[in-house]
Formats: structure tokens, C-alpha cells, sequence
């Protein structure tokens, strides 16, 4: 097994309630994964054709996110392990080789979407082709994770949540000129369907909310940022204090997060619905454009470029965790980063039609899901590993509820595909 990297912020120390904002971040970093590129192709592609039918599917799956990433931060909390360096001690060598490889191929999935996100809104805002930004965004991926590899994790923080402000400024400000209906977003909360191909693109839109990359990200996040020697089990109320943060962590990372996919719905379902071409972020780009004016078109533009830059730096970053941890040995950040890149650009160059790429990229995750919870939901709830931290019996309920959802939701969408059922 690997040695731990070098750790920041030791929770020895006594930590009073006024410095527990100082410890906010690392869910922050876990919260670019549901504001990247994969949940704008989905939440417009959801809001143009289907209007405020799917706000339903956002508002759960951001509840199910909340929970799932506290329990992650947790884990890394309290037993000084990732997620993936659990798994990887209790697997057999070939069941371990297998689990890393579905992870890789979601990991893949994942920094498809973000590099093809990048390079639409470089497309958008500067009419580069979409191989070249493509390239880009890989470049200045790479600088951003030299930040974290050179100066640690809080100076990448910083440059995430930076990040993470102009997202959200860009894919809202639309809403500002034009407000969504408040009656009809009310009726959105009523869970139902119209059809095959609102199934699919919900099982889209939870692949892009509920992300396996941050599941297994945020366990390390936690650990890295808060344990200075993870072999080292901090102090009861030290621990206690640090578990207090990391709930207001991810509850104000995540209420960021899942305001930012509600609102990019509801901006479609608003602004986009009986244009024609807002199947394609290109198009509702462009109605966007005609409907609100240029300026808040650019503004989204923004948006998306800063989606792709972050969270394709996260991404990366979160795979290299998974290889660790199930593989024992590492591939350094920036190399990784230029192995990851190339389908991405593979695909671009062969002309295959972005959203298209980013729709079918969500579904893959969503697919993902399930491999990355359902072993998180087990250590959580096992006392030998956690103690008196363990989840309680409302968590695991409210657990295993999301998870069987979930699933169910994916067998649905195999058999509406296999059987082409609408």
C-alpha cells in the first residue's frame, strides 16, 4: 500500500465553533462534480423538451447527494482511509482489478464530459474548433492540478471555489432577466414520467448529480485536509468537532450545487421550450442569445468554460485517488492527465456530436452509482470501522431508500432501451 500524501491542517487541536468555517472546503471540491458540463447537456436538454416535469428528479437527487457526500467525508474522517484504500484492503486481488476497472471506465466517462463541456463554451466564446479547445482545456486543467501538486490542497480549494462562484453566477444570471414560472416549478416537485425518453434523461440527470468520482473523492479530501497523520486517530471531541464542520460543509456546497442544476432547468424550461435545436447546448446557446441578448449568453458561456476547467481538474484528481487506493501504486497527476485527455480529443476529431457525447456520458455514470454507494453505505454502518460514528438507523434507511432507487432506475432504463419501449 502506498504512503499517504502530504496531509495539511492537524485536528489535535482544540477547534472552537467560530473557526469551523475556516475548515469549510473540501465539499466545496466534491460539489464542482454536480455543476459540470454533463449536468448542463442534461438539465436543458430535460427543461427544453419536458419543462418543469424533471425539477422533481433534481431536488431528490440533491438530498441524496448531501447524505452520500457526508458520509464519504465521514469515512475519511474517522478511519483515516479513502474510500478506494478501504475497498482496496478488503478485496481479492482479482475482484480489486475488476472494481478499479468499472471505476476507470467511469472516470472516463466523467473527463469526457468535462473536456467536451470545455471546449463547446470555448467554441461559443471565441468560434475556436472544438479539437483545439479541447486541447486547451486540457492545458489549463494541467495548471490547476500543478497548483495542487506544488503549494497542497487549500490553495486548489481556493482556486475551485473560485471557480465554483463563477458557475454559478453564469448558469443564473438568465433567470434574473427572466424568472421561471413559480406555479408550474411548484408542480415540477410531483414525481412523474412522460415516457421512455424522460426516463432516460432522468437516469442522465442523476448520473450528473450523484457522481461516483466524488463518492470516492471526498473520503480522501476530508482525510488530507483534516489529519495531519492518518495513522494517528485524533482525540473523541476533536473528531466530533470536525464531523460537525464537514455537515455544514456539505450542506452549504451542495445547497450551492443543486441551486445552480435547478436553476439551469429552470432557465430552459423558461426560455428554451418549442425552440427549435435546444436539444444541443449550441442551440439553446444560441436561444438563449436571441431570447435574453447576447450579454447573458456570454455570461453563460463563462459558465460553462469555468464548469470544464474545474471539474476536469477534479476529475482527474479523483481518478488518480481510485488508482491509488484499488492499485497500491500511483500515476503522477499531470501524466494522468494527458492519458485522460485523449479520447476526449479522439472523440472531438472524429466529429461526433458533443451533447450527444455529454447526455450518453451522464447515463454511463449514473450506471456507476451503484458500485461506488452501496460499499460506502456497508463501512458506514459497520461499528467495527467506525465506532460510535457509525451511521444511525434514519441514515442507513434513508441510505439504502436512495440507493434502491436508484437502481430501480437504471433497470428501467435498460428495459426501456432494449425493449425501445415510449
Amino acid at each position: 500500500m502506498t504512503s499517504a500524501p502530504p496531509q495539511i491542517a492537524s485536528p489535535q487541536r482544540k477547534i472552537g465553533d467560530a473557526r469551523l468555517l475556516v475548515l469549510l472546503g473540501p465539499a466545496f471540491v466534491a460539489a464542482i462534480a454536480y455543476v459540470d458540463p454533463g449536468n448542463v447537456a442534461a438539465n436543458l436538454t430535460s427543461g427544453a423538451k419536458f419543462g418543469y416535469l424533471l425539477v422533481w428528479v433534481l431536488v431528490v437527487a440533491n438530498v441524496m447527494a448531501m447524505m452520500i457526500q457526508y458520509q464519504s467525508a465521514k469515512l475519511g474522517l474517522v478511519t483515516g482511509k479513502s474510500l478506494p484504500e478501504l475497498l482496496g484492503q478488503r478485496l481479492r486481488p482479482t475482484a480489486r482489478r475488476a472494481f478499479w476497472l468499472q471505476a476507470e471506465l467511469v472516470a472516463m466517462a466523467t473527463d469526457l464530459a468535462e473536456v467536451i463541456g470545455g471546449a463547446i463554451a470555448l467554441n461559443l466564446l471565441f468560434q475556436l474548433p472544438l479539437p483545439l479547445g479541447g486541447l486547451i482545456v486540457g492545458v489549463i486543467s494541467m495548471a490547476m492540478l500543478a497548483v495542487q501538486s506544488r503549494f497542497g490542497q487549500r490553495p486548489f480549494e481556493s482556486v475551485i471555489i473560485c471557480l465554483l462562484l463563477i458557475i454559478t453566477v453564469g448558469f443564473l444570471f438568465g433567470l434574473v432577466i427572466n424568472p421561471a414560472n413559480p406555479a408550474e416549478a411548484a408542480a415540477g416537485l410531483i414525481p412523474r414520467f412522460d415516457g421512455a425518453e424522460s426516463v432516460l434523461l432522468a437516469a442522465s440527470m442523476l448520473g450528473a448529480t450523484v457522481m461516483p468520482h466524488a463518492i470516492y473523492l471526498h473520503s480522501a479530501l476530508a482525510r488530507d485536509r483534516h489529519r495531519a497523520d492518518p495513522q494517528v486517530q485524533p482525540e473523541q471531541s476533536a473528531l466530533r468537532r470536525l464531523i460537525k464542520a464537514t455537515r455544514l460543509d456539505v450542506v452549504v456546497a451542495l445547497v450551492l450545487a443543486g441551486s445552480v442544476n435547478i436553476g439551469m432547468l429552470l432557465l430552459a424550461a423558461s426560455t428554451l421550450p418549442g425552440v427549435a435545436g435546444t436539444d444541443t447546448i449550441e442551440g439553446a446557446h444560441q436561444a438563449i442569445s436571441a431570447s435574453l441578448g447576447p450579454v447573458v449568453a456570454i455570461i453563460f458561456g463563462i459558465g460553462l468554460l469555468a464548469s470544464g476547467l474545474a471539474s476536469t481538474s477534479v476529475g482527474c484528481y479523483a481518478g488518480a485517488t481510485v488508482m491509488s487506493g484499488l492499485l497500491t501504486f500511483k500515476v503522477p497527476l499531470l501524466l494522468r492527465r494527458v492519458i485522460s485527455l485523449i479520447p476526449a480529443l479522439i472523440l472531438l476529431l472524429l466529429g461526433v456530436d458533443p451533447t450527444w457525447a455529454l447526455v450518453v456520458s451522464q447515463m454511463a455514470l449514473s450506471f456507476g452509482i451503484p458500485f461506488a454507494l452501496i460499499p460506502l453505505l456497508r463501512l458506514t454502518s459497520n461499528r467495527q470501522i467506525m465506532g460510535s460514528h457509525r451511521d444511525g438507523l434514519p441514515l442507513r434507511l434513508a441510505a439504502m431508500v436512495s440507493a434502491a432507487l436508484i437502481i430501480s432506475l437504471n433497470l428501467a432504463l435498460i428495459y426501456l432501451t432494449v425493449t425501445g419501449a415510449s
